[in-house]
């Protein structure tokens, strides 16, 4: 997940300091640029390349309160990228907004609404799991491993209580781990349960069979290093912190029951209109799986 991150943060009654965050891929960093009040002066600062996305620093002059006016991102309908407004102005509470290529401004208020901080980070939640592909794909190796769809909700549950310890744990700086063996080891963990798939006998039943929930919440505890690193580049609202957590994880948990549902459809529609094709679809799906993780996984130690 590479979202765009713009935060104004107020630094006396006329001045704002302007950081801007766009990712190269998907278009912010070429094609779109911060936009303010049109009594808003901006200066541009240092620019710099970090981790795919292009940075810069600026200072903005505003001679009268922003407060009922307009800020977001000017060119930001010709991507398809999402990004995130923080608005900290002084002495008073912080204000964030998602905005996105069919809504990239919005209205600064006087007095922020809390539960913006929480439908926005809701949404994100919702968006990082169906598009945080690592996750995505474990947690549909997860369902084609056990079938039954209370095994899957059981073991489901056990890895969204553990991902959200370490989130929440990490989040707020009481423990953590280096993100880029963190990165591999979710993508073996998506090898591991390829393996388990493939390796599947009737009548046998495998480690992972036998205690789902334990292996589940061993790799969420893993997982939430991941969606950790994830919600450090997204940022958080210094005010609202536990509800952006709070929210944050209950859109996980929205978006992975999503991707659960479907994939119970589907394996559903199997065992009752073409059930001799159940195994060999589940085989196809899960080679596909294993090889794209485990290029993740070379990928990742190499890099």
């Amino acid at each position: 997940m590479r979202p765009g991150y713009l935060e104004l943060t107020q630094r006396d009654a006329t001045h704002w300091k302007v950081l801007w965050k766009a990712p190269v891929l998907g278009g912010l960093a070429t094609r779109s640029r911060p936009a303010l009040p049109a009594f808003c002066t901006l200066k541009q600062g240092d620019i710099r390349l970090d981790s795919g996305s292009l940075i810069s620093a600026a200072e903005a002059t505003c001679t009268q309160p922003i407060e009922g006016h307009q800020v977001g991102i000017s060119g930001m309908e010709a991507t398809f990228t999402d990004a995130l407004l923080r608005v900290a102005p002084l002495g008073r509470p912080v204000q964030t907004a998602r905005l996105t290529p069919t809504a990239a401004m919005v209205t600064v208020a006087a007095v922020p609404d809390r539960w913006e901080v929480a439908r926005t980070y809701l949404v994100i939640g919702i968006e990082h799991i169906l598009t945080g592909y690592d996750h995505l794909l474990f947690v549909i190796s997860l369902v084609l491993l056990l079938g039954s769809p209370w095994v899957v909700v059981r073991a489901a549950t056990a890895f969204t209580i553990a991902h959200s310890l370490t989130l929440i744990g990490t989040t707020l700086g009481l423990f953590g781990l280096a993100q880029a063996p963190v990165e591999a080891l979710i993508a073996l963990s998506i090898v591991f349960l390829a393996v388990e798939i493939v390796k599947q006998k009737e009548g046998v039943q495998r480690l992972s069979e036998r205690v789902p929930w334990t292996i589940a919440f061993l790799f969420g505890l893993l997982h939430g290093f991941g969606f950790a690193g994830a919600l450090r580049e997204i940022g958080l609202p210094e005010t609202d912190v536990p509800m952006a957590l709070l929210t944050f994880n209950l859109g996980v948990e929205v978006g992975q029951l999503m991707i659960i549902a479907a994939c119970l459809g589907v394996i559903g529609l199997l065992r009752r209109f073409a059930p001799a094709a159940l195994r060999p679809a589940t085989l196809t799906a899960t080679y596909a799986i294993g090889t794209v993780a485990s290029f993740w996984f070379i990928d990742r130690l190499a890099g």
